[in-house]
């Protein structure tokens, strides 16, 4: 664990207005946002589909890493190790692995993927990248629960895609069969 405080405490010499400013915007990215982003694709025809996926992903997500990792590993945030880092935004109430704004934006930026909207996927990859960084700088998360976040995003867009589909395909057959 030195070698992640040492990484954690290196980001924060790169604390400036500026990057507080930004880092404390992008880091509410992972949270209602996947939501909205995933009831505007289901309102839309042409991205319903996708909009399926996303939402399937996001709800793994939601089971895997808040409702099994984090109470099941109970590990506690860098910040109350090492108290003496000024924090920028407030204090989380649950545990720190992994790191659920980096899984859901991974869980989403997968089934966006999987679901062929390669151009929102750029942007949702962009985003999901800018969002784990913001964990470390505000010193909400080790490094290990940013990469837990995103292979638990990976894993949980991975089966929202699976379980949508197959969801999908029972549909589609039972529509073909009346």
């Amino acid at each position: 664990m030195d070698w992640e405080f040492q990484l954690l405490d290196w980001i924060q010499t790169l604390r400036n207005p500026a990057l507080d400013g930004f880092f404390s915007n992008i880091t509410h990215v992972g949270g209602v946002v996947w939501i909205v982003w995933a009831l505007v694709l289901l309102c839309v025809p042409k991205t319903r589909k996708a909009g399926v996926i996303l939402s399937f992903a996001l709800l793994a997500d939601l089971i895997l890493c808040n409702g099994l990792l984090k109470p099941l590993v109970g590990r506690i945030r860098p910040y109350d190790v090492n108290d003496t880092i000024a924090l920028i935004v407030a204090k989380e109430k649950d545990f720190s692995f992994p790191s659920g704004h980096t899984a859901i934006c991974f869980a989403g930026t997968t089934a966006i993927y999987l679901a062929k909207q390669i151009k929102m996927g750029h942007i949702a990859l962009g985003i999901a990248i800018l969002v784990a960084i913001s964990r470390m700088y505000l010193y909400m998360h080790y490094p290990t629960d940013v990469l837990g976040g995103m292979v638990v995003g990976v894993i949980a867009g991975f089966l929202g895609y699976t379980f949508s589909m197959e969801i999908l395909r029972k549909v589609k057959v039972s529509k073909e069969n009346k």
